[in-house]
Formats: C-alpha cells, structure tokens, sequence
C-alpha cells in the first residue's frame, strides 16, 4: 500500500448546476466502464490513484479544470452513476464529503458482505489512510472528504482531500493499495522507497493491531513521511492560460480532429457523421481512456472536451457533450455484444493525435483558439452556472488568426 500521490489545488466555492452534473454522471461510468472493459477493474484503481489523470478526468467531464471542486464533483457524480450498476462493473465507491465521509467504514462493511472482501480489513484501511494525512502529517489541511474505491478482487484507492481556511487551498491526497500491504513502511514514498519499520500484514491484523500502527505512525517527523511520489500544484488564476497548456500535444489534435474528416482515416469509418466539433471533444475522452500516465502532465488540455462550468476557458457545449455520451455509450453497448469497432475507432482517434505530434509544430496562437471557442459556443448550446452562451456581438476575428496548425 502507498500514498500514490497528491495535488494542491485553489479552493474555488459554487456549486454544479443539475444540467452539468446529469451529464457528468453519465460521462463518468461511460468512461470508467470503457476503462474496465478494455483493461480490468484494477486500471480504473490505478488511474483514479493518480492524481494528474484525475485533474484531467474532472476537466473533460466539464469541471473548472484547476479548483478544489473537482474532487467533490467527480467523485459525487461516479458514486451516484457507479454503484447501481457495481455488480456489473465490480467497482464500489464509498464515503464522499463532510457526514458522508464518516459512512465509509460501514459501507465497506456492506460491500464486504456482498463480494466476500474482508470488510473488516477494508475498514481498517480506510480509517488508517485518513488518520495518517489528518493527524500524522501536520501541514495544515483538515480533512473534510474522504472516499474509497474497492474492486470485486479486492484492489482499492483511497481519494481524499483537506482545507487550509489561512492559505485559502485544499490538499488532494491520493493512496494505492497495490503490491505492498503496510501502513508502516513508509507509507508516503514510492513504492521501493527504504523500508522504514516493521511491515504489518493486513490480510491478518486485527483491530488492535491497526490501532497500535496509527500511534506508531503518529510518532513519525511530518519531514519523514511526507516526501511524495506525485505532486500536482494547481495555480491561483482561474482561466486557462497558454503556459497551462502542452500546445503540440492540443494542436496536434486539433489539426487531426478539425482539418481531416473523418473518412480521411480508414480507421475512422465508424465515427462518419460526427463534426470536427465533436470529434475534438471525443479525441479528448478517447485520451483519457487510453492515455498513458506521462499524457496527463497538463490536466488544462482536457478543458478544451467540454469546457467549464464557469466558463473557462469557454462555456460548456452541451450538446457536444450528449453527442460524447452518446458516442461512447453506442460503442458500449456494441462491445458488449461483441462488436467493438466502434470502441475501436474512439481508441483510433486518439493515435492518430499522438502520432500527429511527431511533425508538427504550433504557432503558439492560444488566445485566438479560446476567442473562437467562445464565439462559438451558442452553436453548441454553450452553458454556463451563468446562463446560456449568447451570439458574440464583436467582429469575428479573421479566420487567419485562428489557425494552430
């Protein structure tokens, strides 16, 4: 078990308007059954544990890509859309904020009972990952969410976050309980960090035996068990700005997406009939599902699927967001049947903008592409916790300007 990483974040108050937070439901298990589907239960543990794949899973699904109100969100969404359908797709995910969060313990119990998972391990775990970053650490942040998700074999992350009222932020913290199975050797670094202590085997502990190891990790310097493997720091401005942004990796798909059709790719003839629009929406998704951990470097990219709620960088295109969640959910169902061609063309647009990167070159022009996503976003029913986008009422900007590519 280890703490798999971390993430600083602004705190950012409002609230999730229904019509973004029904489509985010919908978006959530369509993208964590994909993942399941494709390549077991234990990628989905192992991508939430991740915190830069979570920032970017919160902005494609339409969350202001750098707030502290992603993990509240996300998680609130997965667990409203995830559990019905659990014993389908053998994932559990429990706790959530403030009260909830105090439910955790019995609802592993509960979902102990209903997999034959050592609910009472699972329990343990859970109690001892939020005593170690509420009380063993003393960096400021008081734990106020605390979520756990567990599969049917048993593999599990925890993601939990805690508020710093003084600097105005909240800390993400983000456990794994793969390979390793103790709390006390150095729970906070990688996993061949040096071995500091006895190792206590929870597959055999009993309750008194947890309780000694949290006064024993209380005793640790914060300075010890501190050091992290990853380390996301979010910035204070609320807008996405250029230097948030990979721009080869976000015009590379754009060139893909929006100056090739889609019949342009042999392997595309499944996705014929989408816009450029869309297709820029769903290579961004299809990256999130089949993205490697080193493509999550800047979670700002995936604002450019869906948007934001507070309209940065620009309003959320509603219905290119039904047209994802439909896309996806056809290929779903397909698969199912055992026709995935058209899970495979999804998984195909996002190659195709990775391989795209290999030549190109942007010409940096990020302000223009923000300028015309705005202008455009009425188009797409652009929405905001605002209100409806509405027709820009300046001169477009000559389409010259526009072009990344």
């Amino acid at each position: 078990m280890k703490r798999s990483g971390s993430a600083d974040l602004p705190l950012h108050y409002g609230h999730v308007p229904m019509w973004l937070a029904e489509r985010m439901s919908k978006l959530g298990v369509a993208i964590v059954e994909t993942i399941a589907m494709e390549f077991g239960t234990s990628e989905v543990i192992s991508k939430l544990a991740n915190p830069f794949w979570f920032q970017s899973f919160g902005a494609v699904m339409g969350m202001d890509w750098h707030s502290s109100g992603i993990t509240t969100s996300v998680l609130g969404a997965l667990k409203k859309s995830v559990n019905p359908h659990s014993k389908e797709l053998g994932i559990y995910i429990c706790g959530g904020k403030g009260k909830h969060s105090m439910q955790t313990p019995r609802e592993l119990l509960w979902v102990g009972e209903r997999t034959g998972l050592d609910g009472n391990m699972l329990s343990n775990c859970s109690k001892l990952t939020a005593k170690v970053d509420n009380t063993a650490i003393q960096d400021g942040f008081q734990l106020y969410q605390h979520n756990f998700i567990v599969d049917s074999q048993g593999q599990w992350c925890v993601i939990q976050q805690g508020m710093n009222p003084m600097s105005k932020t909240a800390r993400r913290y983000h456990w794994q309980s793969e390979n390793l199975k103790s709390f006390v050797n150095e729970p906070h670094t990688f996993i061949y960090g040096e071995n500091q202590g006895n190792i206590l085997n929870l597959t055999a502990s009993t309750a008194l035996k947890t309780r000694e190891s949290i006064l024993e990790l209380t005793t640790e310097s914060p300075q010890k068990i501190i050091r992290e493997v990853q380390h996301l720091v979010m910035p204070n401005h609320h807008d996405v700005q250029m230097k948030d942004v990979n721009m080869k990796r976000l015009g590379a798909m754009l060139w893909a997406t929006h100056e090739n059709k889609p019949e342009d790719f042999e392997e595309l003839l499944m996705l014929k009939g989408m816009g450029p629009r869309a297709m820029q929406s769903l290579a961004l998704v299809s990256e999130v599902i089949y993205g490697t951990p080193s493509r999550f470097e800047d979670p700002a990219r995936f604002s450019f699927a869906h948007g934001g709620k507070d309209g940065h960088p620009f309003p959320v295109p509603v219905k290119i967001y039904d047209e994802t969640i439909s896309t996806l959910e056809k290929a779903i169902q397909r698969a199912k049947i055992g026709n995935s061609d058209k899970l495979q063309a999804i998984q195909k647009l996002s190659e195709i903008s990775i391989k795209a990167e290999e030549s190109f070159t942007p010409n940096e022009n990020f302000d223009a592409l923000v300028q015309r996503e705005r202008e455009e976003s009425y188009k797409y029913g652009g929405r905001t916790v605002f209100g409806e986008a509405k027709p820009f009422k300046k001169p477009s900007i000559d389409g010259n300007q526009l072009s990344l590519f």
